[in-house]
């Protein structure tokens, strides 16, 4: 009997232990096929992050009058409309400059021709039609040659001992000894860095017009004229970005082949720090590091003291006390919409996921409504709207039963891991509600690196930090990046003279040394404030 009992209990651990397997492979599973579906969403599915009207309709939990309500809308006025018939246009978003140059090709009949073939009287000029058409004109290359003269005194000469000479004034170059200019590194840097064009394409293009400039010696030109400049500009562009009081940042991943120590296929980081959009002139600087660890941060940043937008990176979170971390929305969004998107089309309208999803963009609703307030009004508003709905997603996240390692325990635990950062948007106006300025700003580079694959060396990756922190702060303040880039390798080799800017800092962006020419014709801010998952 007893071996019997035996033998019972240890079938019934087996049992217990083939459930507890069992229930481990259901829960990993199940988190196999979260990541499978998400990784075929994020691989053939829709790139944005929007949810359907439809789903909007069903998902919203908050009143209906509300939601489509603007604090700031004035009240209409009643006109009376008459009936009238409307000319069907064609709907377009092209535009030219209105100072494009316009070169006219008039079409005449031959002054022999013009008589009439009835009377043979001469035909006189009634009307006439106009076709415009947009020409391109290739860039093309030409060779400056500088002639300076020297100046000496004939009666000196002939009559004195010591003779008077006198040189001309000459612009030094950006590189001595080197035949590049300031137009030639400004196009191939603008290329590379804005355009996305990797250098062995420019070289190929420069061939197409008879030009042999290989890629070894545009490189050795960007990085020549950014340790002797460029440099100097990038310093002083950090000296004043670490003035504000809101900053934002972000990292992305790089390749770089021969960082020493590390294999070529190991990753290295390029950090992004920027300035917020309550800044009169915005600064965007770019920071190479060999890897991701906390300490980068708290380098570039010594001296800072505010608050500062980031994702849920848990190195921020180790900075000094005098740096308080703002969290980001966004990023808790996301992870609630990853969760929707991995469940079956007919249970996403009604799951949890979607209704934390529906709590994000409620607040993220309400900021677009403040968006036109003051710093002082929109904290208020905030305080009173934003904050009731901010504790109302948290008090149902309470009751949620997420398992942890789901894509919703994720988001979840994201939540109220993050919580104390997430909430502290709420503490000033001038804060935003996401860190989606710095993604914007980091996204130029991440389309380069999709071209470019990798930088061979560290001095080549500090290059392209400092040449996409000039050209992308130039096109955020409405400057032409070229001419800017140009501007200001025209100027550092010759600071001070007459005709040039006498100090690095007249060099910023934001300076009102500027030229107007420098600036762009079509800068356009709108849309600025759009969010991931609004974007076409």
């Amino acid at each position: 009997m007893k071996t019997q009992i035996n033998q019972a209990e240890k079938l019934l651990k087996i049992i217990e232990e083939k459930d507890r397997q069992l229930a481990e492979l259901v829960d990993q599973n199940r988190w196999l096929m979260e990541q499978f579906k998400l990784l075929k969403q994020g691989k053939f599915g829709k790139s944005r992050e929007a949810v359907d009207n439809a789903d909007k309709n069903q998902l919203n939990l908050f009143n209906e009058a509300e939601v489509s309500a603007n604090i700031l809308a004035p009240e209409p006025e009643l006109t009376e409309v008459k009936a009238h018939y409307r000319k069907r246009t064609r709907l377009t978003t092209d535009k030219l400059p209105p100072d494009l140059p316009v070169e006219i090709i008039e079409h005449e009949i031959p002054k022999e021709e013009r008589s009439c073939r009835e009377c043979g009287t001469e035909l006189h000029a009634m009307g006439k039609d106009i076709r415009e058409e947009l020409k391109i004109i290739p860039a093309k290359a030409i060779i400056v040659r500088h002639i300076r003269y020297t100046y000496a005194c004939r009666s000196c000469e002939a009559n004195s001992t010591s003779t008077t000479i006198v040189k001309a004034n000459m612009p030094e170059p950006v590189i001595k000894g080197g035949f590049a200019s300031a137009e030639a590194i400004a196009h191939i840097a603008v290329q590379k860095y804005m355009m996305a064009s990797p250098l062995y394409r420019q070289e190929d293009e420069w061939k197409q017009s008879g030009i042999l400039l290989s890629r070894q010696t545009m490189s050795n030109w960007l990085i020549k004229a950014s340790e002797d400049w460029l440099s100097a500009v990038y310093e002083e562009m950090r000296k004043s970005l670490l003035r504000h009081k809101i900053l934002h940042a972000d990292e992305t991943t790089l390749r770089v082949l021969k960082e020493p120590g590390k294999t070529s296929g190991t990753k290295c980081y390029m950090w992004l720090y920027r300035t917020s959009g309550e800044a009169e002139s915005q600064i965007i600087l770019y920071d190479y590091q060999r890897d991701r660890k906390a300490l980068h941060a708290e380098e570039f940043l010594k001296g800072f003291k505010g608050y500062l937008h980031t994702d849920g990176y848990e190195g921020y979170h180790k900075l000094s006390g005098d740096i308080r971390i703002v969290g980001c929305l966004a990023h808790l969004r996301r992870k609630f919409f990853d969760a929707m998107k991995t469940l079956p089309k007919d249970k996403q309208k009604t799951s949890n996921a979607a209704k934390g999803v529906a709590y994000c963009d409620e607040l993220f609703r309400l900021e677009r409504q403040f968006a036109d307030l003051s710093h002082d009004d929109r904290l208020a508003v905030r305080r009173t709207q934003s904050e009731p709905v901010f504790l109302e997603f948290y008090k149902w996240a309470e009751s949620l039963p997420a398992l942890p390692k789901s894509l919703l325990g994720q988001a979840v635990g994201y939540a109220f891991s993050q919580k104390e950062y997430l909430k502290r948007y709420l503490e000033d106006g001038r804060l935003e509600i996401s860190n989606n300025r710095a993604e914007r700003s980091i996204k130029p580079f991440v389309i380069g690196r999709k071209n470019w694959l990798f930088s061979n060396t560290p001095g080549g990756a500090t290059a392209s930090a400092i040449y996409y922190s000039l050209i992308v702060t130039a096109k955020e303040n409405g400057l032409n990046p070229f001419e800017y880039l140009r501007w200001v390798l025209d100027n550092m080799p010759n600071l001070g003279k007459p005709g040039y800017v006498d100090k690095v800092a007249d060099l910023l962006p934001g300076s009102v040394a500027i030229p107007k020419v420098i600036c762009s014709s079509n800068h356009d801010k709108k849309g600025e404030e759009k969010f991931p998952w609004e974007e076409e």
